[in-house]
């Protein structure tokens, strides 16, 4: 069977993570997530903490303090390259899950691409945020709201003539209506139908 890679692009609290994951178990293909944040930072020769803070943060308040006089576009630019490469290595080495960080652009000319967006109401990812991960309802709205506009500013900011997070995919689906392994379910369905001999 041919290689394929599945780009999971997310809402903050949509739980597009826990999808991932378990659609990765469901097909037995490993998932690139916090991986990224790990190998870059080893790539670039920087602390893990640091790249994690600037690699969505478009404004990048952290790098013009870490790194003054303008640096901090080069940074975040360099960023950005070092996570192409690694995402581009993953899918010419294996069939895979990416999540985020721009992969169905980094790979819109992989010939067996499946681009999906999870999304839910605003209520249903509070209600993740608290029960799931235990935050409080007063933070987890501003995480809700501070990441999602991060997530926005970081697609403008690479992807040309971009419109809004659910233009250019494959597919979108709102994971409020079924759940973790719903969705997954409904994803492990349809890469199958697609890639699979």
């Amino acid at each position: 069977m041919d290689k394929y890679i599945v780009t999971i692009s997310r809402q903050f609290g949509s739980l597009g993570r826990s999808i991932a994951a378990e659609l990765a178990s469901r097909l037995g293909v490993e998932y690139l997530d916090r991986d990224i944040v790990e190998e870059t930072a080893k790539r670039m020769g920087q602390n893990i903490s640091d790249i994690s803070n600037a690699e969505e943060i478009s404004s990048a308040p952290f790098l013009r303090r870490a790194f003054p006089l303008g640096k901090e576009i080069g940074l975040r630019d360099s960023i950005f390259e070092v996570q192409k490469n690694i995402i581009r290595d993953f899918a010419k080495e294996q069939s895979g899950i990416v999540v985020g960080r721009c992969a169905d652009f980094v790979l819109a000319d992989h010939p067996r691409l499946l681009s999906v967006y999870i999304y839910a109401p605003v209520e249903a990812r509070l209600a993740n945020c608290v029960d799931r991960l235990g935050m409080e309802e007063k933070n987890a709205r501003k995480m809700i709201a501070d990441v999602d506009t991060a997530r926005e500013q970081y697609h403008k900011a690479y992807i040309p003539n971009y419109k809004n997070p659910f233009s250019g995919r494959d597919l979108c689906i709102d994971s409020s209506r079924f759940g973790v392994e719903g969705t997954a379910e409904i994803l492990e369905h349809i890469v199958k139908e697609r890639f699979y001999d």
